[in-house]
């Protein structure tokens, strides 16, 4: 009888870990999208933070650019610490740590999107060209949002 309880706690259990394993996002997937995260909104609050891997979950869902959130950070300088000569280092513990439990959030669904389905964001303090032509979504840690 303990027998019989014991297999039958293992199976339970193991189902468990493996209904986990299949709602977790990829650690390669988490890994490029908390990049994003920590080099362009570290710092700021969890909603802003969210709001930019909502951003990379929103372009890999649009037609307009590729279809996974790695492809989308790793497209053409489209994140500016990429093309700014400087090496991707996660230097602070803590913000790389937020970082990543924001991506994993975002990725798990956890975390609803701020940006209203924005594809496009750019520093509050700068006035790219390009804004003219996107609606506003709108501002969030510093940052504003464009469709």
């Amino acid at each position: 009888m303990r027998a019989l309880f014991f297999v039958a706690a293992l199976a339970a259990s193991a189902g468990g870990l493996a209904a986990k394993a299949q709602d977790a996002p990829e650690a390669d997937t988490v890994a490029c999208v908390a990049e994003a995260v920590y080099f362009e909104a570290r710092g700021t609050s969890a909603t802003s933070q969210a709001a930019v891997a909502h951003v990379i979950l929103n372009r890999a869902e649009s037609a307009e650019f590729p279809d996974t959130p790695c492809a989308v950070v790793e497209d053409e300088c489209q994140f500016s610490y990429q093309c700014d000569g400087r090496p991707e280092r996660m230097t602070h513990a803590g913000d790389r740590a937020e970082a990543y439990r924001t991506a994993e959030a975002v990725l798990a669904g956890k975390a609803p999107d701020p940006t209203h389905g924005a594809l496009f964001f750019h520093a509050a303090r700068i006035e790219p060209g390009w804004f003219e032509t996107r609606a506003r979504t709108g501002a969030i840690g510093g940052h504003i949002f464009y469709r």
